[in-house]
């Protein structure tokens, strides 16, 4: 046997564990300072889009480990606004302390979704946690498709959102250069349009994919029932059951999955110190179900609205009465 192959270790070693009722399981049996062969990756991958949040405890790994761990499930992207490491900006450094506090994580969100291809998971390996406070709180967004009616799920299928890095713009300030930075990201970073309901790839469940730090509107939509709509289904990882709260400890790595879950970091720790390290690895384009809706599906003719005569919707007053 090749030093190599006696590193590696057995898909037969791997214990899973069921740790909330609607998503999260803890991952063990495994050392990932180690290599892994390409039955534990795919036992892993299956785990992942499974249980959504995968939890691996007593893992002393260092940045290049975690960065071979991501490689496991594709190439790793390169966050455009995040405290990205010098020499190697595929890795995200949170170290968050006094004088730095954190920034724009403790809202439901899944990762990077202004992209055209978001990333398909997130590793986040803790180094220091806080005494108290610090958790990251994730939500399954399929187990919210799941609890609508189907009258809602089917008025949902086909409906696009347009999505767009709008929290990050508060980084920019007033000034002349950061002016001229933003509009450079913003010709980078278009505003793209995903489904508002996103199938998985591997399980095939369909996921709420909208969130109020990525999300603008509904594509084609009246103003004022888009945000009507988009804040009823901002509101649905309100819902308890459907939630897992995470503890954090040294050297713990989880490992989520963007296509099904949201997740918020909580703020409550600062000004204690919360060092963490993260990658993000690169996904597909989100694909949506039913037929896409659009034109006078989603608007009403409005008095002063220019609308070509094939296009209007009927008035009142034009139809014929016996």
């Amino acid at each position: 046997m090749s030093e190599s192959a006696s590193l590696q270790q057995s898909a037969a070693s791997i214990q899973v564990r069921r740790i909330a009722p609607y998503l999260g399981a803890e991952v063990t049996g495994l050392d990932l300072t180690r290599p892994l062969d390409d039955a534990v990756v795919a036992a892993i991958k299956a785990a992942h889009a499974e249980h959504e949040v995968l939890v691996f405890p007593n893992q002393k790994i260092g940045s290049d480990d975690l960065k071979r761990f991501g490689r496991y499930f594709g190439e790793l992207s390169v966050h455009p606004f995040s405290t990205n490491d010098e020499d190697t900006p595929e890795l995200i450094v949170y170290d968050n302390k006094e004088g730095n506090p954190p920034r724009a994580t403790d809202l439901w969100h899944s990762d990077e979704m202004f992209r055209e291809c978001p990333p398909m998971g997130t590793a986040l390996c803790a180094k220091i946690v806080p005494e108290l406070g610090g958790d990251t709180c994730f939500c399954s967004m399929t187990s919210a498709y799941e609890a609508l009616s189907d009258k809602m799920q089917n008025f949902l299928s086909g409906l696009e959102a347009i999505n767009d890095f709008k929290i990050f713009k508060t980084l920019f300030s007033e000034s002349e250069e950061d002016q001229r930075r933003l509009h450079e990201y913003e010709l980078q970073y278009p505003k793209i349009t995903h489904p508002v309901i996103r199938v998985h790839p591997i399980t095939g469940r369909k996921a709420i994919y909208v969130s109020r730090s990525f999300t603008v509107a509904i594509k084609g939509m009246e103003e004022t029932e888009s945000a009507m709509l988009l804040e009823r289904l901002y509101r649905l990882n309100s819902m308890l059951e459907i939630q897992y709260r995470h503890r954090w400890e040294p050297d713990m790595l989880v490992f989520w999955d963007n296509r099904s879950v949201q997740h918020a970091a909580v703020h409550d720790y600062y000004p204690q110190r919360r060092l963490m390290e993260r990658v993000t690895i690169e996904g597909d384009r989100p694909q949506g179900t039913g037929e896409r809706a659009e034109g006078t599906a989603l608007q009403r003719f409005k008095p002063g609205k220019e609308i070509p005569d094939a296009e209007r919707a009927t008035r009142y007053h034009d139809v014929r009465r016996p």
